[in-house]
């Protein structure tokens, strides 16, 4: 199983593909396939059926995973690389540009 910097909830920026340059936060990562769910970016249409739920069926927007490769933190309107230290013996992720824990 890998093990990534970028965890659920971080606001991270897209820097390859076809959604280069947009942002948001990470919805869900998923382990298994190294990917990542954006909240707003990459969003495909998904044939829904009708069912008990949803009576109308129809087309539904949603997001689709991306490689985690493709993100990046964002820190103050800047993306920064993250590096690991340990601080009061606790293990911390801090931004290599500013030095600051995340």
């Amino acid at each position: 199983m890998a093990k990534f910097k970028l965890k659920t909830g971080d606001p991270v920026r897209v820097i390859a593909g076809e959604h280069k340059g947009s942002e948001g936060k990470i919805v869900k990562v998923i382990l298994a396939k190294n990917r990542a769910i954006v909240e707003g970016v990459n969003m495909v249409s998904k044939h829904r059926k009708p069912s008990a739920t949803n009576p109308q069926g129809g087309i539904e927007k949603m997001e689709a995973p991306i490689h985690i490769s493709n993100l990046m933190l964002v820190e103050n309107g800047n993306t920064v690389r993250l590096g690991y230290k340990i601080e009061d013996g606790k293990k911390i992720r801090f931004s290599k540009k500013s030095n600051k824990s995340v």
